[in-house]
């Protein structure tokens, strides 16, 4: 049996989720004698490619220059390389790409489909997998008896693990044309990508302004952290949506998660409750993110976040 594991890339460069995708699949594949396949798109650069074999990719399919991709090319030529090498069985993180082209290549493969995954199977025939649902508050052992599957792992569960290998890569003939125009593509600007980020440090209206981000922005800078923010700030301007974390904007979970100055609305802790530890600081002892948060400080944050980044800078020098 094969596995295809997606290496995603951003601009030529590979990101920690695409090493636990293949950290993932690797394991998958050495515990049940499989062959584990690896796709990556064009622009990058064999030193890029050479970091897959670190965590375990042996064989590479990087395909020739494509123009355009969007999730129409994507799930075009996942499958086109699925009859070719008769693939049964298909890993990606759950980023924004995977997000758009997988449920369209399991349509078009006639697959099962399982979203959020964070443990390896429990089964294989039938295939049973732990994932969260409802918001990341529950688990389900769901089950699939399909002859084909796609499995999207939830970002920071499995975790990234090196595993030595020998990289052979070869060109996948793909064709470029698209169905869709794409118009324009506005990327965020932030020193550290707020997906991929081991710490991030949010904040809501209790910031009183936009003016008042500086004192976020040192703190990150501090920590090497993300930023982030509420729906209410995105929506009212203060801050860019690219950095809007919640339901309805983007699903973080990183090892730590600051929330200042943001009361804990159910929507905005659906979108950050994976995270391995959470602090609250607000003023409001009633707030309802101290009932999520690990820690909790009771406090102004124009008065406690300067004496966080003043003890960050002591521990540092």
């Amino acid at each position: 049996m094969k596995i295809l594991v997606f290496a995603e890339n951003w601009d030529g460069i590979f990101k920690k989720s695409s090493f636990e995708a293949i950290s993932y699949s690797r394991e998958l594949a050495e515990q049940n004698n499989y062959e584990l396949i690896t796709l990556c798109f064009n622009n990058v650069s064999q030193e890029e490619l050479n970091k897959l074999s670190k965590y375990g990719s042996s064989t590479v399919f990087t395909t020739n220059p494509i123009d355009k991709v969007d999730s129409i090319s994507m799930s075009k030529l996942i499958s086109d390389l699925t009859i070719q090498h008769d693939i049964k069985l298909f890993i990606f993180s759950s980023t924004y790409s995977s997000k758009m082209f997988a449920p369209r290549l399991s349509a078009k493969l006639n697959s099962s489909i399982f979203t959020n995954v964070v443990e390896l199977p429990s089964s294989l025939n039938p295939l049973k997998l732990k994932k969260k649902v409802f918001s990341s508050k529950a688990f389900e052992i769901a089950k699939s008896s399909s002859e084909k599957n796609i499995i999207m792992l939830h970002p920071n569960s499995y975790g990234v693990k090196e595993f030595s290998s020998n990289l052979q890569s070869s060109e996948f003939t793909a064709e470029s044309k698209s169905e869709i125009e794409i118009i324009n593509i506005e990327k965020s600007s932030g020193k550290v990508n707020l997906s991929e980020a081991d710490i991030v440090v949010s904040a809501g209206r209790g910031m009183k302004g936009p003016e008042n981000w500086e004192l976020i922005e040192e703190l990150a800078n501090c920590l090497n952290a993300a930023t982030a923010c509420s729906k209410p700030v995105s929506d009212i301007g203060w801050r860019p949506h690219s950095e809007h974390v919640g339901q309805t904007g983007k699903t973080v979970a990183p090892n730590l998660y600051f929330a200042i100055g943001i009361s804990g609305a159910i929507q905005h802790l659906a979108g950050v409750n994976s995270s391995k530890v959470m602090v609250a600081i607000n003023t409001d002892p009633e707030a309802s993110f101290f009932k999520a948060a690990h820690y909790g400080i009771v406090g102004d944050a124009f008065n406690v976040v300067p004496k966080l980044i003043e003890e960050i800078k002591n521990i540092k020098n």
